[in-house]
């Protein structure tokens, strides 16, 4: 495919690019002709996604790295520029988790799910930035979820390495901004999305996990942080009604927002079927080295591919401008009818 535009042969690098938002997102950066680094651990996973970026008209690269290794990291950073150039846009994706009650994780697995879910994007954004820096340019894109605000049940680990990412990102922008930078960086809360995650994370629940309705199909993911790495300023983007709904409940009503969690995030976190004991399991190695489990989770019949939060979340300065025209038009009727 011969791919024209402004964004032909932009390097960007995604971490967690061999399975849901990550290899939607590197899927649809190498749409526009980009040169696309593939950061993930399993081998099969990683080559799949490089030949759907190939498809869609990007040059991709895979390399193969564990986030939760600072020194893979760097290596890896090194590996991108050397082969494909300097980054314009790094995007961090990758995470795992736990689905259990908080007193039956383990500290060895605590340590692990924020090592990859936080501290792997402390890790990749300290071997990048400093680049980005000496350049005088580049994009930082940390992919967050709307759980960076609202801890729920069965997720505890999870939940405090978002938060953490989320602290991480609001004090780096400041000292960005601090400093006059032109290094850019931007957080997209992301809501449920029907991914592979609910076939390979770790689980002790009874029943098989899946994510919590509304359900995002991973595209609706990844055009947001496109949009986010084109349009950096914004210090973070928010995709989907129900994200939106939960950060202004949590914010308003926080206190009956635990309640209807405790009452709800139990149930709504499992199906009908029971937990599968031969289940694959990526905390500690990857799940997709031999097979490629694909963009998309097993939950397509209940997905939905469209968010127009998504559009309205990405044109506040338009919806205002319409906005405030239709009152001053209310205004200027109201006028002139008191006048008559």
């Amino acid at each position: 495919m011969n791919v024209a535009g402004p964004h032909r042969n932009q390097v960007v690098a995604v971490t967690g690019a061999s399975g849901g938002i990550g290899r939607a997102t590197a899927i649809a950066f190498g749409a526009r002709g980009a040169k696309v680094g593939l950061l993930a651990r399993g081998s099969a996973g990683l080559e799949a996604a490089a030949e759907e970026v190939r498809a869609a008209g990007g040059q991709p690269l895979v390399v193969p790295v564990d986030v939760a290794d600072a020194d893979d990291v760097r290596g890896a950073v090194e590996t991108v520029e050397r082969d494909l150039g300097p980054v314009d846009v790094w995007v961090n994706v990758a995470f795992t988790s736990v689905f259990a009650p908080f007193d039956e994780i383990a500290p060895e697995e605590y340590r692990r799910v924020t090592e990859v879910t936080y501290l792997g994007y402390v890790y990749a954004t300290m071997a990048i930035l400093p680049r980005m820096k000496a350049r005088g340019a580049g994009t930082i894109v940390q992919v967050g979820s709307a759980l960076a605000y609202r801890g729920i049940p069965l997720q505890t680990a999870y939940c405090g390495a978002k938060h953490a990412t989320q602290g991480f990102h609001e004090a780096l922008r400041c000292e960005l901004l601090h400093d006059k930078s032109p290094v850019r960086v931007t957080m997209v809360q992301m809501p449920a999305v029907n991914t592979p995650q609910f076939r390979w994370v770790r689980s002790r629940l009874p029943r098989k996990p899946q994510p919590v309705a509304p359900i995002y199909e991973p595209h609706v993911a990844a055009g947001a942080v496109v949009h986010a790495a084109d349009h950096p300023q914004r210090r973070e983007y928010w995709v989907g009604g129900s994200t939106v709904g939960t950060l202004v409940a949590n914010a308003v009503a926080p206190g009956l927002l635990d309640r209807y969690l405790a009452r709800t995030g139990f149930d709504s976190q499992q199906t009908d079927e029971p937990s599968d004991p031969d289940r694959p399991d990526n905390l500690e190695q990857p799940a997709d080295e031999h097979r490629d489990y694909g963009t998309r989770g097993p939950f397509a019949d209940r997905s939905t591919d469209r968010s127009p939060q998504v559009w309205a979340s990405q044109h506040h300065g338009l919806l205002g401008a319409v906005g405030g025209a239709a009152l001053g038009a209310v205004g200027v009727a109201v006028a002139a009818r008191r006048s008559r």
